[in-house]
């Protein structure tokens, strides 16, 4: 695999990773109690689709070789990152303001996504500059 195709891995790997613990924070408890639940329901449902999609991404670009061992450092630092969020929500026990912090962490994580994707469609992979 060449390099441009191990960074677009690697990048599918993060986009991945940042929404699948993005939706594990939507079924944490008592995350009903704190969103409006029909538009809860249906960014999980969204959620879900995105994984979907960037699942067969990511086989399509791992059918060459497998490159496990290059995706594992940035998802790891994405694992920890959000074992905090949920911590934090445990010890200020699930409250509506450790809700709206999430909220604001979401949101910049979202951010985050949609600068990744444009990086991806627009540099073909190539994502070793700005």
């Amino acid at each position: 695999m060449d390099g441009s195709q191990l960074q677009k891995a690697q990048a599918i790997s993060v986009l991945h990773e940042m929404l699948q613990q993005i939706l594990n924070l939507f079924h944490a408890e008592r995350s009903s109690a704190a969103w409006d639940s029909t538009l809860l329901d249906k960014l999980r449902t969204g959620l879900h689709q995105q994984l979907e999609d960037l699942d067969t991404c990511l086989v399509q670009v791992m059918a060459e070789q497998d490159s496990a061992q290059g995706r594992a450092g940035p998802t790891l630092v994405l694992k920890s990152y959000f074992q905090g969020i949920h911590l934090s929500l445990k010890e200020k026990t699930y409250s509506d303001g450790a809700w709206e912090i999430v909220r604001l962490e979401i949101m910049r994580s979202f951010s985050s996504l949609t600068n990744l994707q444009e990086r991806l469609r627009t540099t073909d992979g190539d994502l070793g500059s700005p």
